[in-house]
């Protein structure tokens, strides 16, 4: 049985006078990410009409790590958390349960909340519920309209998406919009690229009113709007799975960006791997999921969040048993060096460093292990494993 060292949840290593270092600089994708404050970051979040696998896990966890390494550092961070509350899929699973969309989406959030606290997920700065920013979407559509980005027809707004897919393969993009509901073969669309910024409701769909008729938002443009509405323009990191990096990221992106006029709309981009099972990615429809719920009752918090961590954040990767066992075995090995008296100024700068550059969890943790003492500890702090 894993045991913890007595550290506070919220301490991430910095002490209030003890400054920090001038040369420390975040390193995402390689690439250095000089940081104002506060740092902002915009998390793609759930959906919330189902239980939360491994691969949602992932994907917040590591949103969880950016920020708590960007404190690290000593830069204010603020977090947006996004819920889509309004989604079709979500209106058709609450009907065929009896329930209405909204109070079916806050009960699935109670369960996705208490999950993301047994992993030691800080709760975000921001949560918008796109049910309470409709406003803003139809504030967004008005924008890219009058900057020729948009075009309605027949109570649709569509954003003029013919550049978002350049450089891909255009069949292959084709195949993903459609796979993502949004419809590139509506005869409505000036071009298959085109997607809704707005969209007529039917009879059950959530509605409300707006210059276009009554109707709800599209999946894309709800985000776009909710980050600018709790972020601003440009966010310093948008965190995701690997899923969502076409078509959702590239319109998001995109519209956000028509709309303010500013250039692109993240400095930087972290994309979760996928979490499969038996070589196939976790999906409800091929029944393979892992659930984080499942694994709490079996194991710590701290020990499922290591397992998460233990790779290069951007690798798709393969649950299995012995991977939380390997988790659980390692987390007592950090422990154990977290009870030593090294207080090494040298060891705790490199495993700050293995974290600044790129995140490299597996690294800063084999580090803290041979160091023992203040390097554990700050590992074991910055990453929320106590």
């Amino acid at each position: 049985m894993v045991t913890s060292v007595g550290l506070s949840p919220d301490d991430h290593g910095f002490r209030p006078g003890a400054g920090t270092d001038p040369g420390e600089v975040l390193h995402l994708g390689g690439t250095p990410l000089p940081l104002t404050v506060p740092a902002r970051l915009y998390v793609c979040g759930i959906t919330p009409y189902d239980v939360t696998h491994l691969g949602h896990a992932s994907t917040f966890v590591w949103a969880d790590v950016v920020a708590r390494v960007m404190r690290m550092a000593g830069v204010d961070t603020v977090v947006s958390r996004n819920v889509t509350d309004v989604d079709d899929v979500l209106t058709r699973t609450a009907a065929e349960r009896g329930r209405q969309f909204d109070e079916f989406g806050l009960t699935q959030e109670f369960h996705f909340d208490r999950d993301m606290a047994s992993l030691h997920v800080r709760p975000p700065t921001h949560a918008p519920h796109a049910r309470h920013h409709v406003s803003h979407v139809v504030r967004l559509a008005m924008a890219l309209l009058a900057a020729g980005a948009a075009y309605e027809r027949d109570g649709f707004v569509y954003f003029r998406g013919a550049g978002v897919a350049e450089g891909r393969d255009r069949d292959a993009a084709l195949a993903l919009l459609a796979e993502n509901g949004d419809q590139p073969d509506d005869p409505l669309r000036d071009d298959p690229f085109d997607v809704p910024v707005w969209r007529p409701s039917g009879e059950g769909d959530p509605a409300w009113p707006s210059p276009w008729g009554r109707g709800r938002p599209g999946w894309h443009a709800e985000c776009a709007a909710m980050a600018l509405a709790t972020l601003g323009g440009v966010v310093d990191v948008l965190v995701g799975g690997a899923d969502l990096e076409f078509p959702h990221h590239a319109y998001q992106g995109a519209m956000a960006s028509a709309a303010t006029g500013s250039g692109p709309f993240a400095r930087r981009e972290v994309r979760a791997g996928t979490v499969g099972r038996d070589g196939v990615k976790m999906a409800k429809s091929t029944g393979n999921l892992v659930l984080g719920g499942d694994l709490l009752q079996e194991s710590s918090g701290a020990a499922v969040r290591l397992m998460l961590l233990d790779r290069a954040w951007s690798r798709p990767w393969d649950y299995t048993p012995d991977a939380l066992e390997q988790a659980e075995a390692l987390l007592e090995q950090l422990y154990v060096a977290a009870g030593t008296r090294n207080g090494s100024v040298t060891a705790v700068a490199a495993v700050r460093g293995a974290l600044l550059n790129d995140l490299d969890v597996p690294e800063a943790v084999r580090l803290a292990v041979e160091s023992g003492g203040d390097a554990a500890r700050q590992v074991l702090r910055t990453l929320a494993l106590q």
